[in-house]
């Protein structure tokens, strides 16, 4: 080293900003620089900044690593300095820095050029969603035969942006990030470091002032609630077993195949109550939900947003690591064993996902760089009222790459099987939930919301070219037309959308007395106008028992015999309706509770032989349901259902054929009153013997044990349009399925 080139080309204003971390590209300065009137001719200048370092000298990276000389300290906060003689590379040497607690040794992160490509950052710029995945977040990887993590964040507006974290005492004025100006994305690799290493951001923002430390919108793990550190993940690749399922999904998955999803809130669904209420980790799911909800006839299990979220109140729906399966349950390689053995199990798994919006946490996503960022700056467009939330800046092509690199994240890394995408109506339009003057018209002077719209017919387009096989489900309250047309077709591409016209319409009619169904008779007929409008879910979810609405068999009227048998009479219509079906936990025992996330289901209740046998009654219907075409062959085609009876007001009885392509037909007869109906003559498909498959009313589910006797013969009597019929006992307060034989 040379005392007389000890500042190595810094003056006093470098000084200044480095000491200070306002230098707005560390990389000008710091790590090796050649020094063109140094002596000896082309020499190196090497400038680290290391707050409370002893010492730092400058070894040769091959080799025995011979020591090349010391750095001097140049200011007292950490700053050093010095020449060496000229290197091969840039890159061939290392520091050997001496700490209070001990020495390390480690390449130098100023020695590394630039990091990303400017095809993948011009991709960023242009709203691809693989180069989101490509560029951003963390990522432990061999960079020139040197094992390390690179970070990326997407930060445009940022003065200065440097990555803190354990490894560098969450100091900012160790690693200040580079500025990749043609996407406003800050890099830098920190050598020797590994997965398991916690970080966040510390940004200066546009006007000087350092922001609270941020976590990284696009990282893979997180800590575990209250902590909110983004955590470098693994990158080792999971080994799938699936490959069965992974080929047969799309199968399975069609309008024309059975789908009946258990809906669960992965924290509640058991809580260990001896250790402190605690939920399951994702193992511990995977050895009980997976058998639970296999051996109960669901398809799915749908568990409620797992992307990290900071408040459990919101169960998920106010995420801020929308790439990140949430800490509460283990590591995401824990996540990937659960999808695995669910796959295995021959059960599929869907999530909720959350575009929408997200929490005004400091430590998120909020004027992230000091300016809005993934948010509109407009309140009357990014605040929500309703929830407290900022709402997407959809038509900025970053903020929409994100979140499509999100969706399908999820789905390629973690092969779930599909979507359920959250609050599709507010989305949709401006004035949601807004008075007059609280909202922006679109460019056209209207309430649509063009760049939603936009944003999710691409969403749907991707997933479709990208992932084989996956699903998106949409949660639209309205009457948006052609939710679940092509994109080609001007609709916007989901595969289903939630049938929430249905479940509000057939709800109020169950929570009406009997003695009073008779004057709301088209509440449960209604929905055929419109079944085949779109291809729909019919969901009894967790939003119907929540919030004072009571829990589904509260909804019931009458006696406790009458409540159990109301809603065994309300599943059986349900599982014979056209639609695929959704129940949330709880409701598949007839749970007397309303959903708290602070408490497991009653579990308990089902000593209680009528509770039993909800559970046995959705258990049959299920196995119903896949084993017989009829009940789902034709769900999105009209000709698959025909009224028998649609007009009985009087007597508040409903009867329906359901039909598969070749014929095969299954008739459900619904009595909605305590009245038994006896000598009650039905028209019927065809002439013959026809198998009672299913009596709601069945003793070993709690009922009165009326019925057929397990058969009927129709004879050729014409009734109600068809020349043959039956008559039938018809239990009270039950559905009836017939399948011809």
């Amino acid at each position: 080293m040379s005392e007389h080139h000890a500042f190595a080309g810094l003056d006093a204003a470098d000084i200044d900003s480095l000491i200070h971390a306002r230098h707005g590209d560390a990389f000008a300065r710091l790590g090796p620089h050649p020094i063109a009137d140094a002596h000896p001719p082309s020499a190196v200048a090497i400038r680290a900044m290391l707050p409370n370092a002893n010492a730092v000298h400058v070894l040769a990276r091959d080799g025995d690593h011979a020591r090349l000389g010391t750095l001097e300290r140049v200011h007292a906060d950490g700053l050093f300095a010095g020449i060496v003689a000229p290197l091969a590379d840039p890159r061939a040497y290392l520091l050997e820095i001496e700490w209070p607690g001990g020495t390390q040794i480690t390449e130098d992160p100023y020695a590394f050029g630039a990091l990303l490509s400017d095809h993948w950052l011009h991709q960023l710029a242009v709203s691809d969603p693989a180069a989101v995945l490509e560029c951003l977040g963390s990522r432990h990887l061999d960079l020139g035969g040197t094992w390390g993590v690179r970070f990326a964040v997407w930060a445009p507006n940022a003065r200065r942006v440097s990555v803190v974290g354990d490894f560098n005492s969450w100091d900012g004025r160790r690693h200040p990030m580079r500025l990749r100006h043609s996407a406003g994305v800050w890099e830098i690799f920190v050598p020797r470091l590994g997965p398991g290493a916690r970080y966040k951001y510390e940004i200066v923002g546009p006007n000087g002032a350092t922001l609270p430390l941020k976590a990284d919108p696009c990282a893979q793990q997180t800590e575990c609630p209250p902590a909110t550190a983004s955590v470098v993940a693994d990158a080792t690749p999971f080994v799938w077993n699936d490959h069965e399922w992974m080929q047969t999904r799309g199968e399975r998955q069609q309008a024309d195949k059975p789908v009946a999803i258990y809906e669960v809130h992965a924290e509640s669904w058991i809580r260990v109550a001896e250790d402190g209420r605690r939920g399951l980790n994702w193992d511990e799911l995977a050895e009980r939900l997976v058998p639970y909800a296999k051996g109960m006839g669901f398809t799915h299990v749908e568990f409620l947003p797992i992307a990290e979220y900071p408040f459990g109140g919101s169960w998920g729906y106010q995420p801020l690591s929308l790439f990140a399966p949430s800490a509460r349950f283990g590591s995401p390689e824990a996540f990937a064993r659960f999808v695995d053995r669910a796959h295995q199990e021959g059960l599929g798994v869907l999530i909720d996902w959350v575009p929408a919006h997200f929490p005004n946490d400091a430590h998120g996503m909020i004027e992230f760089d000091g300016t809005p960022l993934y948010e509109h700056a407009d309140p009357r467009e990014g605040f929500h009222k309703d929830w407290n939330t900022m709402i997407y800046n959809l038509g900025r092509h970053e903020v929409a790459a994100y979140l499509h690199a999100s969706a399908l994240g999820w789905l390629t890394r973690y092969h779930v099987d599909g979507l359920r995408v959250d609050a599709v109506a507010s989305m949709l339009y401006r004035d949601y939930s807004r008075a007059a003057g609280e909202w922006v018209p679109n460019i056209h002077g209207g309430r649509e919301n063009l760049e939603a719209i936009a944003f999710l017919r691409k969403l749907n387009a991707e997933v479709a070219h990208h992932v084989k096989g996956a699903i998106t489900i949409a949660e639209e309250s309205t009457a948006w037309p052609g939710v679940t047309a092509k994109v080609h077709d001007g609709g916007l591409g989901f595969d289903y959308k939630w049938n929430m016209g249905w479940m509000h319409d057939t709800l109020k009619y169950m929570h009406e007395d009997p003695v009073h169904r008779r004057h709301h008779h088209h509440h449960m007929t209604f929905g055929m106008i419109y079944a085949y409008s779109e291809r729909f879910v019919l969901p009894l979810s967790h939003d119907e028992v929540v919030y004072g609405k009571g829990s589904l068999i509260n909804k019931m009227p009458g006696d406790r015999w009458q409540q159990f048998a109301n809603l065994r009479a309300y599943l059986g219509f349900m599982w014979t309706h056209p639609g695929k079906k959704l129940l949330f936990m709880g409701g598949e025992f007839g749970q007397f509770a309303e959903f708290n996330h602070d408490e497991s289901p009653h579990w308990h209740l089902l000593d209680d032989p009528m509770h039993g046998g909800i559970q046995k009654v959705v258990r049959d219907l299920n196995r119903l349901y896949q084993h017989e075409t009829a009940l789902h062959a034709r769900d999105a085609d009209p000709g698959g259902f025909e009224w028998l009876i649609g007009d009985d007001a009087s007597n508040s009885v409903f009867a329906y054929a359901r039909y598969d392509a070749h014929g095969r037909a299954a008739v459900a007869i619904c009595n909605m009153t305590p009245v038994p109906r006896e000598h009650y003559r039905i028209g019927l498909p065809r002439g013959g013997r026809w198998i009672e498959a299913m009596n709601t009313d069945a003793g070993v589910y709690g009922g009165s044990n009326m019925g057929n006797s397990g058969m009927i013969y129709a004879e050729p009597v014409p009734e109600h349009g068809k020349p043959d019929s039956a008559t039938l006992v018809l239990p009270p307060l039950a559905t009836l399925i017939l399948i011809a034989e």
